[in-house]
């Protein structure tokens, strides 16, 4: 068999998988806001903008709005974000927020100051003072972690933590899974532990596996967005490039939408 006999006889590559979100759905996935009120406002005014432009072009009957957590901590208007997504309830999209590690993070050091100390070292120190709250000192000069905690429990809303517990750690539409952090691969959807689907990172991200849907998530950060056979990547470090990120997905199409 000659040289080109053998270029024109090899088979063609299989196509990958193709997912789609439900017939007539529009759905926007937003990325890791990290307490940059300033680009979440911007941002949802694109999408609002995208959207209504969409829907005079193409039969979009449902419009699904999806935060993807880490709404708190290293960025300093962590308060103004949590007091927006809690009141937004806007005519032209239906709104989901997932819980991100952050805000779970958060919730543990109110709880339990001494065992989660780590979370001021990951950004909480900012959140203390959206609340207008900051690291109370003992007399040794060291960090008082129960004082800290306790002024930070009285100037955070009984309605954020409500508003952070009833926050589901993933939500589903069609052929997309969506999540803060990723899955465990080789685990069931439905049998997926909650830590996972918050924190997990390279053994979900290095992982080559067929999860079975397209997995929408943040968690880790990225320089630009990724759409990949497997997996959508939408966090683009807003807090510190200023380039806070969602994805808009039609039909079969997929389109990134950034500060």
């Amino acid at each position: 068999m000659n040289f080109l006999t053998q270029l024109f006889s090899r088979k063609a590559p299989k196509p990958g998988p193709v997912y789609t979100v439900p017939d007539g759905y529009l759905v926007y996935a937003v990325g890791d806001i990290h307490g940059r009120f300033d680009l979440l406002e911007k941002l949802v005014g694109m999408i609002e903008a995208d959207a209504a432009e969409r829907k005079a072009n193409d039969p979009i009957e449902q419009c699904s709005l999806i935060f993807l957590g880490d709404y708190v901590d290293r960025g300093f208007q962590s308060k103004q974000v949590l007091d927006y997504l809690q009141a937004f309830n806007p005519d032209w999209a239906e709104v989901t927020c997932l819980i991100g590690n952050h805000e779970a993070m958060m919730l543990e050091f109110i709880d339990d100051p001494v065992g989660s100390e780590g979370w001021l070292h990951f950004g909480g120190v900012a959140t203390l003072a959206s609340y207008g709250a900051k690291v109370e000192e003992a007399e040794s000069g060291q960090t008082d972690l129960l004082a800290t905690a306790s002024a930070f429990a009285d100037k955070f809303p009984r309605a954020h933590r409500d508003f952070i517990r009833s926050m589901p750690a993933s939500h589903q539409l069609g052929d997309y899974f969506f999540v803060h952090a990723g899955i465990r691969p080789g685990v069931s959807l439905h049998a997926q532990d909650p830590f996972d689907l918050m924190s997990i990172r390279q053994e979900f991200t290095e992982s080559r596996r067929d999860f079975g849907v397209r997995v929408v998530h943040g968690h880790t950060g990225v320089q630009n967005p990724l759409s990949l056979p497997g997996r959508i990547a939408v966090d683009t470090i807003a807090y510190a490039t200023g380039r806070l990120t969602a994805v808009a997905l039609h039909a079969e199409t997929v389109e990134f939408i950034t500060t």
